[in-house]
């Protein structure tokens, strides 16, 4: 069965409750659960506590008009929306989204963090409840990370997809844009081996492409963060891993971080490049199932939605934007 009607079923279970589908044969059980056993043993666990990145950031900006009031952005999800395995705050995802859309807006960004390291999908309802509880601060946009925990631990991928797709239509029903990093590609950990890394790789991949099609079907775009922890992280799994040999390092959060910021500042129309697609760099329209299926194969790639139904369903734009490199921001925000 091809990646786009898996996802399409993924997300259909999800939309009118359907129960969990299975993704693996019973036969292969038994081999999976001794590389399990073996991939615990060889990678390592977070830790302590991320470190904290909340505040104001874009120095350059604090002297603005008071008219040019901050962005307000927050991030939600699991460790790597928390930025574990770093230990400046600077260094987080987080901290470095926010620092490189102070620098696009000219604008000063407050950033809350309210990921959560171990969360799985089920968590983001609180999350989410965090977030929108101050009604003096509802976020201008948020970034949610979020899926790989829900593979380790085994969660039905139609339970994940549809706690995803609750918060996404809970967010934006509050005015927020919504950009969706999907899950990452954990074929990629280094000390996983076969037959659990093929197994890895297809089960995260499939979550990936029907958190797509949840979160544009409630108005999110999504960003792809398989292939970035994927061919790139596999080639240097020494720089891009961080000392446990399952988070990203400092310069593997910034990779990562590079691929969502362009998503993150055309959410709120500050990104330079034209939104109609650009057919050398294979962007188009697409069904949404095969858009997400396509974007779950490539680090990077965003969709989002675009005509609301076609001959085969809601439709969606596939785009593979330009990075930015990020500039590392201020050793730590300013207080406000």
């Amino acid at each position: 069965m091809s990646r786009a009607r898996v996802a399409r079923r993924i997300a259909a279970g999800a939309a009118y409750g359907g129960g969990g589908i299975g993704l693996i044969g019973a036969a292969t059980v038994g081999v999976v659960l001794a590389e399990v056993q073996l991939a615990k043993r060889s990678v390592g666990g977070g830790h302590g506590d991320p470190p904290r990145a909340d505040g104001r950031y874009g120095r350059a900006f604090a002297d603005r008009p008071a008219s040019c009031e901050p962005v307000r952005f927050a991030m939600l999800g699991d460790s790597t929306a928390a930025g574990q395995g770093v230990h400046r705050a600077r260094q987080t995802p987080a901290a470095l989204l926010a620092s490189g859309l102070a620098a696009v807006a000219e604008r000063p960004v407050d950033l809350r963090n309210v990921a959560l390291p171990g969360a799985q999908s089920d968590d983001l309802d609180r999350q989410v409840t965090l977030v929108l509880s101050d009604p003096s601060w509802v976020p201008d946009v948020c970034v949610v990370m979020i899926g790989a925990n829900d593979v380790t631990h085994r969660m039905p991928p139609t339970r994940s997809v549809r706690h995803l797709s609750a918060a996404v239509r809970r967010l934006r029903t509050a005015g927020a844009e919504v950009v969706v990093g999907t899950c990452p590609d954990l074929g990629t950990v280094e000390n996983v081996y076969q037959p659990l890394r093929w197994l890895a790789r297809r089960v995260s991949r499939q979550l990936a492409a029907a958190q797509t099609i949840g979160a544009v079907e409630q108005g999110g775009r999504t960003v792809s963060l398989g292939d970035l922890l994927g061919p790139e992280f596999y080639a240097n799994p020494r720089e891009l891993f961080g000392p446990d040999n399952y988070h990203p390092s400092a310069e593997g959060y910034a990779t990562a971080a590079m691929a969502v910021l362009p998503t993150l500042c055309a959410a709120l129309g500050l990104w330079p490049e034209e939104e109609r697609p650009d057919v050398s760099r294979r962007e188009g329209f697409l069904p949404v199932a095969r858009a997400a299926a396509q974007a779950a194969s490539e680090g990077g790639t965003e969709v989002t939605a675009a005509m609301p139904t076609g001959p085969r369903g809601p439709w969606a734009l596939l785009k593979r934007r330009r990075r930015r490199r990020i500039q590392t921001p201020e050793a730590s925000p300013l207080p406000h």
